[in-house]
């Protein structure tokens, strides 16, 4: 055992993952004069958000990258840590199954996601897959759809609860969901302001320091770690939702005794997304001749549904000198780009875009600097992207909201109850309801 684990007195709280519900929690507690530790395997706060400064002097986004609708915590916390945002704007280009490339109509978009406003009163929950087969939605409609499902939610439509996007969707129109905003900077702003302000408040935060069991009892914990043993009365598990699905499993970590959130963790749903960012000389799609220039000019996102990935964006309108291009594919065509050589799919993902555009491969290729890309799935201490809420499995993130015996407690953006799983919002709140639990039980 690491003898300088118990070199301090015990902490009131102990916090596993530094990820924002954690970082959030801890704040919250430090601040109204708390002992907390927070211990996190990684050798940086921040979990799943993920902002690379790359040699070119550019901050991409690996991980987490918009801020979705006007949460107001999330944009107290913005407005708190002086980050500058801007609100994403543009033109949305699609390729048709033909070949052809055409702009999206605003209007159009918002009709064609109607249906899913109903989704929250189905009488009976059902698979999106299968309420989509039995819906009055058109043929030609339903691929859009499917895509969005998989993409945005990161989801199997076979799996997903249609009804959890009814819930979703009411959720996200409550706070303008349907307009986002890019943090100028990288979203690490937030989480490294929020580090800071544990410190300052007296908190502690451990650094690679892999958590290997939690044993507990009414009034009590131990987590041993990597970095040895820590004990304190309380409890905070912001692990991600792939790490606690493999807890008391082969090559998991231990929960002695077995809590009741876990069993209601195995019945959610990690979604898979796999992203890339290029970063080129030039905003080359700009000179091609398939649209207008306009339309070009102001490009935001692209979908390109019969090819891999289907989904493309660039900052807009947030012109930067050396743009960048991210490619998306979210659910079941996620593993497709498993393990792959960063510089390889740069290169595929030009021979593709190129022909998107009808532009010389050999010019994008020579405005290509730099490709990135982080594997969230086969990321130890994620195992996925964010979760997502399966047919009858509805009432799961609220059972994992529930302490366990005033001791243990979990958050995380699975465990929001408010609807909007899988996002930074939902795991801000998260961290913040269950640091309320707490001080409502000290």
């Amino acid at each position: 055992m690491n003898p300088q684990a118990n070199a301090n007195p015990d902490p009131d709280v102990l916090i596993l993952g530094a990820g924002i519900a954690g970082l959030a929690a801890a704040r919250a507690l430090a601040q109204r004069g708390m002992r907390v530790l927070i211990l996190e395997a990684r050798d940086r706060v921040g979990g799943r958000i993920l902002s690379f400064a790359t040699n070119e002097d550019v901050t991409i986004e690996l991980g987490a990258e918009f801020v979705h609708g006007r949460a107001p915590e999330l944009w107290s916390l913005i407005d708190e840590c002086g980050a500058k945002t801007i609100e994403r704007e543009g033109s949305m280009l699609r390729e048709e199954w033909d070949g052809s490339l055409v702009e999206d109509e605003e209007t159009e978009n918002g009709d064609l996601f109607a249906p899913l406003d109903k989704l929250a009163n189905l009488s009976e929950d059902l698979s999106f897959a299968d309420w989509l087969r039995s819906s009055k939605v058109p043929e030609d409609e339903r691929p859009a759809l499917l895509g969005y499902v998989e993409g945005f939610n990161a989801a199997d439509p076979n799996c997903i609860s249609a009804r959890s996007l009814g819930i979703q969707q009411r959720a996200e129109d409550a706070i303008d969901g349907d307009r986002t905003w890019h943090i100028h900077g990288g979203y690490a702003q937030l989480t490294n302001y929020l580090a800071t302000q544990i410190r300052s408040s007296g908190g502690d935060l451990r650094l690679n320091c892999i958590v290997q069991s939690v044993h507990w009892r009414a009034g009590g914990v131990r987590v041993e770690t990597s970095a040895g043993a820590f004990n304190a009365p309380r409890c905070i598990v912001t692990l991600p939702l792939g790490v606690l699905q493999r807890a008391n499993r082969e090559q998991g970590l231990r929960f002695d005794p077995e809590p009741p959130a876990l069993a209601a963790a195995r019945r959610l749903a990690m979604g898979a997304a796999s992203r890339f960012t290029m970063i080129f000389r030039e905003r080359w799609w700009e000179s091609s001749s398939r649209l207008d220039s306009e339309a070009l000019r102001r490009m935001s996102f692209l979908f390109t549904s019969r090819r891999l990935p289907p989904v493309w964006w660039t900052i807009r309108p947030e012109h930067t000198p050396l743009p960048t291009l991210t490619g998306w594919a979210g659910g079941r065509r996620a593993p497709e780009f498993a393990g792959q050589n960063p510089d390889d799919l740069g290169r595929a993902a030009c021979h593709t875009l190129a022909e998107v555009f009808r532009l010389p491969e050999a010019r994008l290729l020579a405005a290509l600097t730099s490709t990135h890309m982080h594997d969230w799935s086969s990321d130890p201490f994620s195992f996925g992207a964010y979760s997502y809420v399966p047919v009858g499995a509805l009432d799961a993130p609220n059972t994992m909201a529930e302490p366990e015996s005033a001791t243990l407690f979990f958050a995380g953006e699975h465990t929001d109850t408010t609807g909007h799983w899988g996002t930074v919002h939902a795991a801000l709140r998260s961290g913040l309801r269950a640091a309320a639990q707490i001080l409502g039980n000290a």
